[in-house]
């Protein structure tokens, strides 16, 4: 395995002198499921339906909120262009640059109500107990104990949910989905187990790629049943109305026994005597404090091969698969992309407090200079070959400092 020498780095010293901009997290993904082994079982008897059709322009209408899909090639702008709104708005709410490009099928909330198709907003499907079904869903989210953003209903002249008999001719027919906020520390693997639905059926319904890759802020549909078929299901059942009985007929209720003789008081004596709990020692008087509130996450989620060495290596390297996205450390602008003396790609961003980290060993670099980047947003990947590593520094003004007081 090759490393990058200081001096391809050495170019960078005078423009790091000339930059100096801090909070979100990298997205790890936990697939152990600890004690709770993952099986399919709930997934079959909760098989979701397609994602409905959006419009012409990728919007898809529903009584409380739209969402917009991109289509291939789209940037947050393009999308905001063709359903006529504001490019920073709908990517400030969103979590998102303005060009910041989209995959194909990725969904994006909308902040306001825009112009609605001649079908209006798809519309619930009658025979089907709606309530239980959203019910259901977050009475599995609750134990696992994730925040979800509740969104207020947006102000709308359309109804809230026309009765069947008062659906427009060309409306969809389909169940409101659940719409849940990624917040930090959440995966796609986690979330389908919040919502027990499986984790492609998500994919699907939100245009992940073929990572499952998800960014803190995004806003992601829950896939819900088939409306269609589930409608279909409820006409077939059989309804059968339950047959009452005139007070006197039928089986009698027998008396129980506390009512003709109450029980006698009982005395139980414990076999042992609870132990005596010992008292907690406060960890918090030994604790260390933390030295810096700008702390930063790893670029990739890797062992580390290399270590900070001052004088000899001005960074660490952190092994990691080809093509696996690295991710900026913390907040902040894009300062410089440049490459070293093989013409491998290099990336310098800009943070608060004169700090600069430098992302060395690169490939397939998504940023431009002078773009706002978020913690945990992916800049680049590691190219291809035998040197899988990203080489990561951390720099104040010229000076290269040791990074690991700065990683969680």
């Amino acid at each position: 395995m090759s490393y990058p020498r200081k001096s391809r780095l050495i170019w960078a010293v005078p423009a790091l002198a000339l930059l100096a901009g801090c909070d979100r997290p990298f997205d790890f993904d936990m697939r152990g499921h600890f004690g709770d082994a993952f099986h399919t079982a709930d997934a079959a008897r909760q098989a979701t339906g397609h994602r409905p059709r959006p419009d012409d322009r990728g919007v898809l209408s529903y009584p409380n909120y739209q969402v917009a899909v991109a289509k291939r090639g789209d940037t947050v702008a393009d999308v905001a262009g063709r359903i006529g709104m504001n490019a920073s708005e709908l990517a400030s709410y969103n979590g998102l640059s303005p060009n910041d490009p989209l995959r194909k099928d990725e969904v994006l909330a909308l902040p306001g109500r825009v112009s609605e198709s001649t079908g209006g907003p798809i519309q619930p499907p009658s025979d089907v107990d709606i309530a239980a079904l959203a019910g259901s869903a977050i009475d599995k989210a609750e134990p696992a104990r994730v925040e979800t953003t509740a969104l207020a209903p947006v102000a709308t002249t359309a109804p809230a949910a026309a009765p069947a008999a008062e659906t427009k001719p060309n409306a969809q027919v389909g169940i409101e989905p659940v719409r849940h906020k990624v917040v930090r520390g959440e995966t796609a693997y986690t979330i389908s187990r919040l919502y027990n639905v499986s984790v492609r059926s998500l994919a699907e319904w939100n245009g992940l790629g073929p990572e499952f890759t998800i960014r803190e802020g995004q806003y992601l549909l829950i896939p819900v049943p088939d409306a269609e078929n589930l409608q279909k299901t409820a006409k077939k059942a059989p309804v059968t109305a339950e047959k009452t009985t005139v007070p006197g007929e039928g089986s009698p209720t027998p008396t129980p026994p506390s009512a003709s003789k109450p029980l006698p008081a009982e005395k139980t004596i414990p076999a042992a005597q609870p132990a005596e709990k010992p008292k907690t020692p406060d960890l918090g008087k030994t604790q260390t404090k933390k030295t810096t509130s700008s702390r930063m996450d790893m670029p990739v989620n890797g062992s580390i091969i290399r270590e900070y060495k001052k004088g000899k290596t001005d960074g660490i390297d952190i092994s990691a698969a080809s093509g696996t996205p690295v991710l900026a450390a913390t907040d902040g602008t894009v300062a410089a992309i440049t490459s070293d003396g093989d013409k491998v790609p290099i990336v310098v961003l800009k943070h608060a407090d004169e700090l600069l980290t430098v992302y060395a060993n690169v490939d397939g670099i998504r940023v431009e200079r002078g773009d706002s980047v978020k913690r945990g947003q992916a800049i680049a990947k590691i190219r291809d070959g035998q040197s899988n590593y990203v080489h990561f520094e951390v720099r104040k003004g010229f000076d290269s400092i040791d990074p690991m007081p700065y990683l969680n």
